[in-house]
C-alpha cells in the first residue's frame, strides 16, 4: 500500500537509518471468509462474508455466498481475485468464486467423496484437492480467468494398508513444498505422508517417496517451516505432533518421534492444524480436545519444537487456524460452538492474547482472512 504525502511536503530523501518506520499495518478493514456445513443442524447458508480490523481483529458480517454447498475449507489464488471452496458431500466436488463481484465460476467434480481441503499451486495454475472418505487427491487446471477446467489427475491410496481401527485411506491434505518441487498429500487412514512430483504441463502425479507415522497416529496436516527443510505434523489420533526432515532433491519426508499437543491428563486433544510465523520463530497447534492453543518455541533452525505453553480458544472444537496475511492476528474457527475466535500475536514471544469477543459463524470450521 502506498501513503499519500500531504500537499506542499518536502520530496522524501535517501532513507536514513535512524529515520526508519516500523511497517504499518493497514487500517482499512479486510475481508474475511467463512467455511461451514450447509446440511448440518444449525449450519449456514453457503460460504460466510465478513469483514475484520487489521489492527484490533474486530470482525462485522456482512453476509453470505449462496449457491455453494457445504463449503467446509477454503482457499484463494495467489492473485487474490478467485477464491475455492470444497463441496465434502459424497459427490465431492470443488468450486470457485471471482471475488470482484462474488460470481461462481462453475464447479468441477474431484473424483471422490468428502473433500476436506484444497489448496493452490504456487504457480497458480493447479487446485489441489484432497478427498476424505474416498481416500484419494485430485488436480485440477486453473485458467486465466480462474476458473477450474477438468481433472488432470486423480489418485486413489491403496497402499499401504489402512493403520489401526481404520476402514481405509483418508486423505486430509494436500499441499505444495515450500521450493514448489513436490506436492504432499498427508493420509489420517494409512499413516502415511505421500510425496508427489506434479508435471507442471500436464498436472498428472507420479509418486516418488512415503513417509510413514507410528501405526494408529492418524496424520492430519502438515505445515512447513519457511526455511523450507522441516516440517511439522499434526496426529490426530494419536494426539501428538512429530518435527519432520524433508529434502528438496527427492521430495522425501523423514518423520521424528512423537511430541507432547500440550494436552491436560485424561484428555485426547485431536490436533487439528499448524501454524508457523513468517519469520520461524514460534508454532502454534490447535487442540480440539481441551480447546486451547499450543504454543512453541522453534528451535536450530526449524528442527526441533518446544512446547511453551497452552491458551484457552475461548470456543469448542478448533477445526482450523490461520493468520492475517501481516500474520498479527491468528484466527481460530470453532466447529461446535460456531465462533470464530481472534487473537493479536505478539511479534518478539509470540504470545497470543484474546482481541475481543469471538464471532458468532455458523459451524464455523473454516477462517480465511485476505
Amino acid at each position: 500500500r502506498t501513503l499519500s504525502r500531504s500537499p506542499g511536503a518536502a520530496p522524501r530523501r535517501a532513507a536514513r537509518p535512524a529515520a526508519a518506520a516500523p511497517a504499518k499495518t493497514p487500517s482499512a478493514p479486510r475481508p474475511l471468509y467463512l467455511g461451514t456445513y450447509t446440511s448440518a443442524d444449525g449450519g449456514g447458508t453457503g460460504i460466510g462474508l465478513a469483514r475484520y480490523d487489521p489492527v484490533t481483529g474486530e470482525i462485522t458480517g456482512t453476509g453470505t455466498l449462496t449457491g455453494v454447498a457445504d463449503p467446509s475449507y477454503l482457499a484463494v489464488h495467489p492473485d487474490g481475485r478467485t477464491l475455492y471452496a470444497v463441496n465434502e458431500r459424497t459427490d465431492g466436488r470443488v468450486t470457485a468464486v471471482r471475488l470482484t463481484d462474488r460470481r461462481i465460476l462453475g464447479s468441477r467434480s474431484t473424483g471422490g467423496a468428502g473433500p476436506c481441503h484444497l489448496s493452490v499451486h504456487p504457480t497458480g495454475r493447479w487446485l489441489l484437492s484432497a478427498n476424505y472418505t474416498s481416500g484419494s487427491v485430485a488436480v485440477h487446471p486453473i485458467d486465466t480467468t480462474g476458473a477450474l477446467g477438468e481433472r488432470t489427475a486423480l489418485v486413489t491410496h491403496s497402499s499401504p494398508a489402512p493403520g489401526p481401527g481404520q476402514q481405509g485411506p483418508h486423505a486430509h491434505q494436500f499441499i505444495t513444498s515450500p521450493d514448489g518441487g513436490h506436492v504432499l498429500a498427508v493420509d489420517l487412514g494409512t499413516d502415511t505422508v505421500y510425496s508427489y512430483r506434479l508435471d507442471p504441463a500436464q498436472g498428472t502425479l507420479t509418486e516418488v517417496a512415503q513417509a510413514h507415522t507410528k501405526p494408529g497416529a492418524g496424520p492430519r496436516h502438515l505445515t512447513f517451516h519457511p526455511g523450507g527443510r522441516y516440517a511439522y505434523l499434526a496426529d490426530e489420533v494419536g494426539d501428538t505432533v512429530a518435527v519432520c526432515a524433508y529434502d528438496p532433491a527427492t521430495g522425501r519426508l523423514t518423520i521424528g518421534e512423537p511430541q507432547s499437543t500440550g494436552s491436560t491428563a485424561g484428555t485426547t486433544n485431536y490436533p487439528a492444524q499448524f501454524l508457523v510465523t513468517a519469520d520461524g520463530a514460534y508454532a502454534y497447534l490447535a487442540n480440539r480436545g481441551d480447546n486451547t492453543l499450543a504454543r512453541y518455541a522453534v528451535e536450530a533452525d526449524g528442527a526441533r519444537l518446544r512446547l511453551l505453553d497452552t491458551v484457552p480458544v475461548h470456543g469448542d472444537f478448533p477445526r482450523q487456524i490461520a493468520f492475517s496475511p501481516d500474520g498479527r492476528l491468528l484466527f481460530a474457527a470453532n466447529q461446535r460452538s460456531g465462533t470464530v475466535s481472534v487473537f493479536t500475536v505478539d511479534p518478539r514471544s509470540g504470545e497470543l492474547r484474546l482481541a475481543g469477543e469471538p464471532f458468532a459463524s455458523p459451524v464455523a470450521v473454516c477462517a480465511l482472512p485476505l
